[in-house]
């Protein structure tokens, strides 16, 4: 299970689908910022795990943004400029998890 950007997801079952393996995705959003993230499973074998894992490092690779944060609640007459700030996109945050049973139908 594989939690990347939206932004590589495709690019990522896209590369799967070129090795000859299946995934899953669903639409997920968290950390801080509540960024759109999408949720890949991909079900291989244990000899499979390195290259499925190889594939989502070279696709998934960590990027500089510069966002502007939403302006705090402020008080009438008050002025804020919005300063944007760095943020590390990309990347994958992934989970290796032994399945004790699996069947496709």
């Amino acid at each position: 299970m594989a939690i990347v950007n939206t932004e590589d997801s495709r690019t990522l079952l896209d590369r799967l689908a070129d090795q000859g393996f299946s995934a899953t995705v669903t639409s997920s959003a968290g950390g801080v910022l509540r960024v759109s993230n999408a949720t890949i499973l991909c079900g291989v074998a244990d000899d499979q795990v390195e290259t499925v894992l190889a594939i989502i490092r070279e696709t998934c690779e960590s990027r500089i943004r510069y966002i502007t944060p939403l302006p705090p609640v402020m008080e009438p007459g008050e002025m804020h400029i919005p300063t944007p700030v760095e943020k590390r996109m990309g990347g994958a945050v992934i989970f290796v998890i032994d399945v004790e049973h699996f069947e496709k139908i």
